[in-house]
């Protein structure tokens, strides 16, 4: 997946073979902002330009913009897997949450290389 960041906003990045163009749309929030351009400098501008549009409406519409994480994350899992994680923190002389941070972010790295 590709994707491109600008002011905490993030934005997925797919090229549609049809009609030649690059087309992109934020990730992680529920309003809909896409954007769309024929080649990646003009792709840059255009996510750019739409973030930028979508805080400056936010604003005016007196409505906060969404942001794609607040740092919290609750999770459901199998009791089993649970367990494990606490042992493998535990393991690792770590808190569960600090733990689970680790491992998380270890498997996102791939995602913003």
């Amino acid at each position: 997946m590709n994707t491109m960041t600008y002011k905490g906003q993030t934005a997925r990045i797919d090229f549609d073979d049809a009609d030649g163009i690059f087309i992109g749309r934020l990730l992680g929030i529920s309003d809909v902002v896409g954007f769309h351009a024929d080649n990646v400098r003009e792709l840059r501008a255009a996510f750019e330009e739409a973030v930028d549009d979508y805080l400056e409406t936010c604003i005016k519409i007196g409505k906060v913009p969404q942001k794609p994480a607040s740092g919290k994350l609750m999770l459901r899992v199998p009791p089993e897997l649970h367990r494990a994680a606490l042992i493998a923190a535990e393991s690792a002389g770590t808190s569960l949450n600090q733990w689970a941070a680790k491992v998380l972010g270890e498997a996102t790295r791939s995602v913003h290389a």
